[in-house]
This record gives C-alpha cells, structure tokens and sequence, in this order.
C-alpha cells in the first residue's frame, strides 16, 4: 500500500508521469472538460471534495513550478483566491522555488486546459475555482 499522503490511484499515477512544464487542471463542478485530456472525476456531492482540499492532496505530491489561474477569481470569489494563494506561498516555502502565478481570462484559462494531461473535478460549486498547475523539476 502507498504510505504517502495521495491515495487516489489515478492521481497518484498521473502525477508520478508528469515532466517538466506538463500540467493538471484541479477545476470546480461545472469546468468544461475537453475530450483530450484524462478526465479524473473526484466529484461525489455539491462540495464534496472541495476544490481546496483536493489542491491540497495534490500539491503534497507534485512539484509545482508555476500556476495559472483565472482573473476573475479575486473579484468573484475572493475566499479561494486568498486560501489559494496562501497555500502557494506556503507550497513554495516547503519546495524551495518560486512559484510563478500567470492570471488569464476564464475563456483562456478553459482553452489551456485542452493541452493538460488531465483535468481533475471537485464537487466545489463556486465560481473560478480552478487551477492549472505547471510541474516543476525536484533538482
């Protein structure tokens, strides 16, 4: 059995694959998903996982090297935006780099996540809860 923290196989697996500069979407309930991607849906209830939880679980096992985000989200849901890039900073204190944020459009942010090797669902329901995630090197 995995004695890390991520137990979800698919996840686990996905980002055990990841190289430098791939990247994953962690995105609310209702994120259009591309037909290209991998599409893992962790989704059980409105709110269950929440989008917060679910880039926690998975930021304990990916190394992160940039993020991207949409610009709506201080204005439009301003309570992910601060828990978000509070657990960025905190991320990048743990990893020893910079995280670099890139805020786009939410119409961009959805053209991005066609090049994502995956697109991981929460149950959350609320607006902009989204985030595309860069993978960074260890060395």
């Amino acid at each position: 059995m995995k004695k890390g923290a991520l137990l979800n196989s698919e996840i686990s697996y996905l980002v055990s694959r990841l190289g430098h500069t791939d990247s994953l979407v962690i995105g609310d309930a209702g994120l259009p998903i591309p037909a290209g991607p991998q599409r893992i849906d962790l989704a059980v209830t409105q709110g269950v996982p929440t989008f917060m939880q679910v880039v926690k679980a998975v930021t304990q096992e990916m190394q992160v090297e940039s993020a991207i985000i949409a610009e709506e989200i201080p204005s439009h849901n301003p309570q992910i935006h601060s828990e978000l890039l509070a657990l960025l900073d905190l991320l990048q204190k743990h990893q020893g780099n910079s995280i670099n944020i890139q805020y786009v459009s939410h119409q961009q942010f959805k053209q991005q996540t066609q090049r994502s090797r995956a697109v991981i669902r929460s149950g959350e329901c609320s607006p902009y809860a989204n985030i595309i995630l860069c993978a960074g090197v260890t060395f």
